[in-house]
């Protein structure tokens, strides 16, 4: 096959791909097209979309990679969606997972007496959603099961990998000298920043 058309089928499917599509899974596709001339024909297409001013980009994210609209056309996408109903995390669903991020593996109580209340419910809820995942269980008397985050964690804020999440000591004061909060500002500044690419891979699985 040409460059041409590998450059092609790759754009067919990131583009029909419903989560972020692996590099693995190209490869199972192109059987007979290394990792490496996958890699380059990606970066090809990013910079063909930058060049020509395109309205949507390929990003890297969990671990695979995905189409969203830039973020500059955020608030158009937001005007024809704005009857879209969007699921939002609660206050203590970020709390809870900003904890597990950071802390992974870890098990309930020691989640407790980190933030001071029961989180059987919030647990549960992040595992409906698949933000969570069960690793296991501790080797320690009653064998409590050990949490940690998914694909579906690093989705959802746009992050490549874990290493990706900011610092500790980022949270440790505000610009208006307050003390930080670790939670609110991963919220702050992973699922606001992605909001509007969020939204432009709804726009595209709404055409699809």
């Amino acid at each position: 096959m040409t460059e041409q058309e590998i450059k092609g089928i790759i754009e067919a499917l990131i583009f029909a791909a419903d989560k972020p599509i692996l590099l693995q899974e190209m490869k199972e596709v192109l059987k007979e097209t290394d990792n490496r001339v996958i890699c380059e024909a990606i970066g090809s297409l990013q910079k063909e979309y930058e060049s020509q001013g395109r309205s949507f980009q390929i990003v890297e994210v969990a671990g695979g990679f995905r189409m969203s609209t830039r973020p500059q056309f955020g608030e158009w996408l937001k005007k024809f969606y704005k009857f879209r109903h969007r699921e939002r995390l609660s206050l203590a669903a970020l709390e809870t997972l900003a904890i597990i991020a950071y802390k992974q593996p870890i098990i309930r109580a020691e989640i407790e007496a980190i933030r001071g209340v029961d989180v059987a419910g919030v647990l549960h809820s992040l595992l409906e959603k698949k933000l969570l995942r069960i690793m296991g269980r501790k080797e320690v008397i009653g064998r409590p099961l050990i949490y940690g985050t998914t694909n579906r964690f690093l989705e959802h804020f746009g992050l490549k990998s874990l290493s990706e999440l900011p610092r500790v000591e980022e949270f440790k004061e505000r610009e208006d000298g307050e003390k930080g909060n670790v939670s609110q500002q991963v919220s702050l500044r992973n699922e606001g920043k992605n909001e509007d690419e969020y939204e432009g891979v709804a726009a595209k699985n709404q055409q699809d």
